[in-house]
């Protein structure tokens, strides 16, 4: 099926015509990302809005189908740099412009994932659908294929040397979708197949939870 994350009516769409055909969801695994600048069709930044808030509407819609096939799962692709990131009502999802700010979106856009997935943890209590939130490792992707050719061309060169290949980025992803007995964990960081724990600026409730309040305004999810 067709879906943009880089639109939002693209998301609205993709979710009618999942849940127009297909009766069960079990597994949700939001893993599409970009690193590079730009701004989404709603003006957005567009990494924010294709790592952080597509992810967020594309589960709100899919919510209560995993919530009829639970146990079910939601798997976040989070990043180790969230530990560089930070939440900035005021500019947060405004587009930038240079590498470096690029870099600086992509950040927070990764905090945003661990933020959003330890909210979400809390407001799925009692449904039997657990999230979590990982960190694939450093993945020799088409991640940075936007970038200036200068810097695609040492950041490929280092990545097909010491980078994971696909296969292997997926394993700690795949590990939260199947692993049974981790339950208990949802809400948590995982790296390696292995339970982690994220930076602080990721175990904040407080910020989690005005976060998820501000994401809902902008997606129109509230009054």
């Amino acid at each position: 099926m067709r879906l943009d994350l880089a639109n939002l009516s693209s998301v609205r769409s993709f979710a009618d015509a999942f849940l127009r055909s297909e009766p069960r969801l079990d597994i949700l695994i939001n893993n599409a990302g970009v690193e590079y600048g730009g701004t989404s069709a709603e003006g957005f930044n567009l990494a924010f809005q294709v790592n952080h808030l597509s992810h967020f509407l594309l589960t709100h819609l899919l919510l209560d189908r995993l919530k009829r096939c639970a146990p079910s799962r939601v798997v976040v692709l989070a990043s180790i740099v969230h530990r560089m990131g930070k939440i900035d009502f005021q500019n947060i999802h405004k587009p930038v412009d240079g590498q470096w700010k690029f870099f600086q979106a992509y950040c927070n856009s990764k905090l945003a994932n661990f933020l959003y997935t330890r909210e979400l943890a809390k407001r799925l209590e009692g449904t039997s659908v657990t999230c979590y939130a990982v960190h694939p490792g450093f993945v020799h992707t088409y991640i940075i294929h936007h970038s200036p050719i200068w810097l695609r061309l040492v950041l490929q060169a280092g990545s097909s040397l010491f980078f994971r290949d696909p296969m292997n980025g997926a394993q700690t992803s795949v590990y939260c979708a199947t692993q049974e007995g981790i339950e208990v964990f949802t809400g948590h960081y995982f790296a390696n197949c292995q339970l982690q724990e994220p930076y602080p600026n990721a175990r904040d409730d407080a910020l989690a939870k005005r976060l998820w309040e501000f994401t809902e305004k902008m997606l129109g999810l509230t009054e």
